[in-house]
C-alpha cells in the first residue's frame, strides 16, 4: 500500500498520451476549457468556488461553452437539478451519446454498468443489483466494517510520528469493504485502489480518465472470468450463480466497475475530508466523541456540505423541453452541479457552513432519480462506523501541518485531498 501513489503516477504516465481517435476534439485539452465551464469541478478549500454561487443566484440553469459543437447547460440550483435528474424519460445518460459526437471517445470505452445506461438496460441491471443493497442484506457486512475500521486504528496506533490519514485510514476502509462485498480476494485491494483513484481526475485531461476506465474494466474482466469458473459468496459470485445466463462478462464487469467507482474513491474522500472538518470544528469533534445520537445527522450534513461527487453523469436531452423557464433543445448536453445544488440558499440559511441540526430537504450528494447511487446506504454505514471510532480512539488527534498547506485536487469529478497528515497524540 505504501507504493500506491507511485503506482498511480506511473499508470497515469502510461495513459496520458493515449489517443483513442485520430479525428475529433482532443479530450486531453479538457483542463484548458474556460473557467466558467470548469467551475463545477473547482473549489476553494472545502467550498465550491464563489463563481458557482454567483452563477446559481443569477441563472440556476446557465449556458456554458463546449468545443464539441454541442449546446451545453450547467445546472446549479437545487430544484432545477432535481427536475433534470428526475426526468429519466426526457434525458439520456447512455455512453453512446459521448461516443457518437466525435469528441475522442470510442464506443469500446463504454464502461457499462448503471451510470452510463438508460432503461430498459438500466432497469434490468438495477433490478438484479438492488436486492444486494437493501439494508437487510447489507447488515451482514456490519461486523466486518467495524472489524476493518478497528484493524486500521490498530495499525495507526503503532505508527511513530505523523500519519497520513488518506493512506492509513480513508482509502483502505472502503477498498476492503468493497473487496468483501464483491467477493474479491483481500490481496487484490491495492489493485482496486489503483483502478479507482485517477479515473476522476481531469487535471491532466480526460483521456487519462477514460484510459483509467479501460484499465479498470480489463482488470475486472479477469476477476469475472475467475468468478465464472468458481463463484464465490460475494456479490459477483451471487450474480453468476443466480443470473449468470442473463449477464455477459462485459455487463458483469461493468456492474463491478460501478460498485468500485461509486463506493471506493467517493467514500475515501468523504472519510478524509469529513475528518478535516471535524479537526477544524472542536464542538462537533467533541459531540461525535461523546454522543452516539449526533452521528447520523452529522453524517447526512457532511454529505450535503462536502458533496464530493461534484457533478452528475452528463445528460443529453431526448426532446425539446422547458426546465424552470429555460428552453432546452433535443441533443443538448446538461451538466448538473451537485455541489452547487447542495449549497443553494433556497434550502435554508447559512448553507455554506456545517450545521448538523438544520432541517433541510434531502441532499443530492448521491444524486436523484433512477441513477441515485445504489450503494448510498453502504457508504453511510462506513461513515457512521469510521468517524466516531477514529475520534474516540484518538481524542487528541490534530493536523500535523497548517490547514492552508494541504493539497487538494485541482480539477476532479470526485473532490478530495491528496494527503492528510495528522498527529494522533
Amino acid at each position: 500500500m505504501s507504493n500506491l501513489r507511485s503506482n498511480i503516477v506511473a499508470w497515469l504516465g502510461r495513459k496520458y498520451f493515449t489517443r483513442i481517435q485520430k479525428n475529433g476534439f482532443d479530450l486531453s485539452k479538457m483542463s484548458f476549457l474556460p473557467d466558467a465551464t470548469l467551475a463545477p469541478m473547482r473549489r476553494d478549500g472545502l467550498d465550491p468556488i464563489a463563481d458557482l454561487s454567483r452563477t446559481r443566484a443569477k441563472e440556476p440553469i446557465s449556458k456554458i461553452w463546449l468545443p464539441f459543437g454541442i449546446n451545453a447547460w450547467l445546472v446549479t440550483g437545487y430544484d432545477e437539478t432535481k427536475a433534470v435528474l428526475g426526468k429519466a424519460k426526457g434525458f439520456s445518460s447512455d455512453f453512446t451519446n459521448l461516443a457518437e459526437r466525435n469528441i475522442g471517445v470510442a464506443p469500446q470505452q463504454n464502461p457499462g454498468g448503471l451510470g452510463f445506461s438508460d432503461p430498459p438496460t438500466h432497469t434490468r441491471l438495477r433490478r438484479l443489483l438492488t436486492p444486494e443493497f437493501t439494508m437487510r442484506r447489507l447488515s451482514r457486512l456490519t461486523p466486518r466494517i467495524h472489524s476493518i475500521v478497528e484493524e486500521r486504528l490498530e495499525e495507526m496506533a503503532a505508527a511513530e510520528g505523523p500519519v497520513d490519514l488518506v493512506q492509513s485510514f480513508a482509502l483502505p476502509i472502503p477498498a476492503l469493504v468493497i473487496c468483501e462485498l464483491l467477493g474479491v480476494p483481500y490481496e487484490d485491494r491495492d489493485d482496486f485502489q489503483r483502478h479507482s483513484t485517477a479515473r476522476f481526475d481531469l487535471f491532466d485531461g480526460a483521456n487519462a480518465s477514460f484510459g483509467a476506465m479501460s484499465d479498470s474494466l480489463s482488470y475486472l474482466h479477469g476477476i469475472v472470468r475467475k468468478q465464472r469458473e468458481t463463484p464465490g459468496d460475494g456479490l459477483l459470485g451471487m450474480l453468476v450463480k443466480e443470473h449468470g445466463d442473463e449477464l455477459d462478462d462485459h455487463e458483469l464487469a461493468g456492474l463491478a466497475d460501478g460498485v468500485l467507482t461509486g463506493g471506493l474513491e467517493t467514500t475515501a474522500s468523504m472519510l478524509a475530508l469529513g475528518t478535516l472538518v471535524l479537526l477544524q470544528a472542536p464542538e462537533q469533534f467533541a459531540a461525535i466523541r461523546d454522543q452516539d445520537e449526533v452521528v447520523d445527522p452529522f453524517v447526512e450534513e457532511l454529505l450535503r456540505y462536502l458533496t464530493v461527487v461534484q457533478v452528475a453523469f452528463p445528460r443529453f436531452a431526448r426532446e425539446d423541453m422547458e426546465i424552470a423557464g429555460t428552453r432546452i433543445s433535443a441533443g443538448d448536453l446538461v451538466l448538473c452541479s451537485l455541489s452547487g445544488a447542495n449549497r443553494d440558499e433556497k434550502l435554508g440559511p447559512d448553507m455554506e457552513r456545517v450545521d448538523p441540526h438544520r432541517q433541510a430537504p434531502s441532499h443530492l450528494a448521491f444524486g436523484y432519480g433512477i441513477h441515485r447511487c445504489i450503494g448510498a446506504e453502504l457508504a453511510k454505514m462506513e461513515l457512521r462506523a469510521a468517524y466516531p471510532a477514529l475520534i474516540r480512539r484518538f481524542p487528541g488527534m490534530r493536523l500535523a501541518v497548517p490547514a492552508e498547506k494541504l493539497s487538494f485536487r485541482k480539477l476532479s469529478i470526485v473532490y478530495g485531498v491528496d494527503e492528510l497528515p495528522v498527529l494522533l497524540k
